[in-house]
């Protein structure tokens, strides 16, 4: 069995990330804007309030993009190099991510609507990022 590869891991993740990043811009900002309005009026949530949080947002989704790399890096022994691994290991990260997302409708901060449409939005996302990554991870 091979090692992984810590260094490219953490190139690769980068990389992804700043893809999540680019996915995350799009979806905010044009693509469910109108959802994340509605959110914030809902819970009371002012412009500054949510836009102090954008940093956190972006280095959150380099986090993101080394986790997919990571997850990437370790099922490929068992999977084999290529997109068709990373699509399994984006698409495993992203259903963990919409399994705990469940609570946010719950809690009533996303409408059943607006969670159907970002989980789609964000499941794109995972496999772009996923597949980035994956083509710059080496051995």
């Amino acid at each position: 069995m091979t090692t992984i590869n810590w260094r490219r891991v953490v190139v690769a993740g980068l990389a992804a990330g700043l893809v999540a990043n680019g996915f995350d811009l799009l979806i905010t900002v044009y693509l469910m804007a109108s959802e994340f309005a509605s959110m914030q009026a809902r819970l009371g949530v002012t412009e500054e309030a949510a836009t102090a949080w954008i940093p956190l947002f972006a280095a959150t989704d380099f986090v993101w993009g080394i986790l997919l790399v990571f997850t990437y890096a370790a099922i490929r022994p068992r999977f084999g190099p290529g997109p068709r691994t990373a699509v399994i290991g984006g698409m495993m990260l992203w259903l963990v991510v919409v399994i705990f997302a469940v609570v946010l409708v719950s809690l009533g901060l996303h409408t059943p609507q607006s969670f159907l449409k970002s989980s789609a939005l964000y499941l794109v996302s995972a496999l772009v990022s996923s597949t980035v990554g994956a083509a710059l991870y080496k051995e």
